[in-house]
């Protein structure tokens, strides 16, 4: 991952927001149509009504996955998930309300009604796809392990970590807490609200190594830069990482897939990502 200079991040990201206007101005969201200034539904869709109604679009987010979702010193939540969220309100013409909160409250939000979708690196998984729908992936991840222990550092078996003399950090309610829960049963587990408490952990000395989708580790690597932190950078697993949105709204889904869709066929999704991925023009919000 490679950092480039400010200026370059600013021409990539004005090359992504043309890529974006041109997808909006020719007609992105198809499940939609315009009848004096008003929509029109073209099938019973409760969510996509109470969005529209309000005119507010309520995306869940944990605002502590850098670099998918991150809150700056200033309190602003950036990151590739905000971006789309914001997109995809422009789209439907509504503001957009982000709802930050820890990781394991977010599907409890969406099957509650206190969101509309969620927007926060989540991986696809049956379990979850068995209680609300999902679109994408818009981006594959996969599980790696940040450390300040070297010897670690070369593992690639994960296997090799299921030992009682591990301490192994991982977010509560995530594919990672599973991950260590099913293939690393004689380690312990500790479960963390956020990855920036999983860093912490293990800068304290507090865990061994910290569990977690692998950009998050290499971005902890280079946000740290004085502090040792190692990564294995081989993904152990394989995540798609997905849109989820309520079970009950098909048109909803139907619109957020063309949405993902046109952002991919127009090559500005690839720019999001590379944006957010290989530029280093974001760190020095963060805390």
């Amino acid at each position: 991952m490679k950092g480039f200079k400010q200026s370059g991040g600013e021409k990539k990201m004005k090359k992504v927001k043309i890529l974006i206007a041109l997808v909006l101005a020719f007609g992105l969201i198809t499940a939609c149509t315009h009848s004096s200034g008003t929509f029109v539904l073209s099938s019973p869709s409760p969510v996509l009504d109470r969005i529209m109604q309000r005119d507010e679009l309520v995306v869940g987010t944990a605002a502590s996955m850098p670099p998918f979702n991150m809150t700056t010193k200033s309190g602003k939540i950036i990151g590739l998930d905000i971006d789309l969220a914001r997109y995809m309100a422009d789209s439907l013409g509504v503001r957009l309300k982000l709802k930050p909160m820890p990781f394991a409250e977010l599907l409890p939000a969406l099957e509650s009604g206190n969101v509309d979708m969620i927007l926060s690196s989540m991986t696809i998984t049956l379990k979850r796809n068995s209680k609300v729908a999902f679109v994408g992936p818009y981006y594959i991840s996969g599980k790696g392990v940040l450390t300040n222990i070297e010897t670690l550092s070369s593992i690639t078996d994960p296997n090799e970590f299921d030992q009682r003399k591990y301490k192994i950090a991982a977010l509560e309610g995530s594919t990672s807490q599973e991950f260590v829960e099913n293939i690393m049963p004689k380690a312990i587990l500790v479960k963390t609200k956020d990855y920036d408490e999983g860093v912490k952990k293990l800068l304290d000395k507090e865990v061994d190594a910290m569990l977690a989708d692998y950009p998050i580790c290499v971005v902890s690597v280079l946000r740290y830069p004085d502090q040792e932190l190692f990564s294995i950078v081989s993904p152990f697993t394989y995540e798609p990482i997905g849109v989820a949105l309520p079970a009950h709204d098909p048109l909803l889904v139907n619109l957020v897939d063309n949405f993902l869709n046109t952002l991919k066929g127009s090559g500005a999704l690839d720019n999001l990502i590379k944006y957010w991925f290989e530029g280093s023009h974001w760190w020095d919000q963060l805390p």
